[in-house]
């Protein structure tokens, strides 16, 4: 009796301490994984609050950006208005010195034709200073009458004759303009007569080679071919680093082709192509080339 009841003592014990073993066993995994869980949960907290400021941050930024930004088209805006008004400020100083050259120019031709019609009125004075006095036609008391007759007759016969029309005062302007216009109403000797008139009283004017050239295009319209060649030699020879020798060589090369030179022509044409390409000389010379 007494082995029996050890013996279920002693089962009862082994079943107690097995169902402790297993309650053990079932424990220490549900608090591992409650330490992995709060251990997980510290690590969503801290890149939580690593996110917000990694967004608070970026905001940062985005906020920096845009004031940089604001501040760029501030001055670019700026820049623009300044460089407007830069160049508005260089336009008006172009045009003001335009026109200031412009002036300049037309006070120089004034100026020079002022100096032409000075030193006309000077060989005026010195013209009447030079010419001997009239001796008085009234007879001496003292003297025959016939002799002091003919004494004055003697000293009107000796007296010089009057200076001519271009030497005798008239401004350069005036001559000009009658030149000219007796060129425009197509009086072609008037013409030539009026411009070589210029360039006798007024050889140093600035329109002197423009007479001459003048002169030429006379000729050629009055059929005289040969005197136009003749006429634009010497703008070639006489006035060389002007503005109408390229005129001269086109225009001699149609009095050539007039008078049936082609060759001599055809050399005058192409000299004025090759050595003043830019010149509207040039242009009208190469259509005549182009037309052989």
């Amino acid at each position: 009796m007494t082995n029996h009841v050890s013996r279920r003592r002693h089962r009862a014990g082994v079943f107690a301490a097995a169902i402790a073993m297993t309650i053990i066993a079932d424990g220490r995994p549900a608090l591992a994984r409650d330490k992995e869980h709060q251990q997980l949960a510290a690590d969503l907290r801290i890149l939580q609050e690593q996110a917000q400021q990694l967004q608070n941050l970026i905001a940062g930024l985005n906020d920096a950006l845009k004031a940089v930004n604001t501040r760029l088209d501030q001055q670019a805006e700026a820049n623009r208005k300044a460089q407007a008004d830069q160049k508005l400020l260089i336009d008006n100083l172009t045009n003001d010195l335009r026109v200031v050259r412009e002036k300049v120019d037309d006070n120089n031709v004034r100026v020079g034709n002022l100096a032409q019609e000075v030193d006309s009125l000077r060989q005026l004075v010195q013209s009447l200073q030079q010419r001997p006095p009239v001796v008085s036609a009234e007879p001496d008391a003292g003297g025959p009458p016939a002799a002091s007759a003919s004494g004055a007759t003697g000293a009107a016969a000796t007296a010089p004759p009057p200076p001519a029309a271009g030497a005798s005062g008239q401004s350069p302007a005036k001559l000009w303009a009658q030149a000219y216009a007796d060129y425009s109403q197509s009086l072609w000797d008037l013409a030539i007569e009026g411009f070589e008139a210029y360039i006798r009283y007024f050889p140093t004017s600035d329109n002197a080679d423009d007479a001459q050239l003048l002169i030429g295009r006379s000729y050629i319209q009055n059929g005289k071919n040969d005197k136009a060649v003749e006429a634009f030699d010497k703008v070639i020879r006489g006035y060389p680093n002007t503005n109408s020798v390229p005129d001269s060589y086109y225009l001699k090369g149609l009095a050539l082709k007039n008078l049936k030179q082609a060759d001599r022509a055809r050399e005058a044409f192409e000299f004025v192509v090759k050595t003043y390409p830019d010149s509207t000389a040039a242009t009208l010379a190469q259509q005549q080339l182009g037309a052989r």
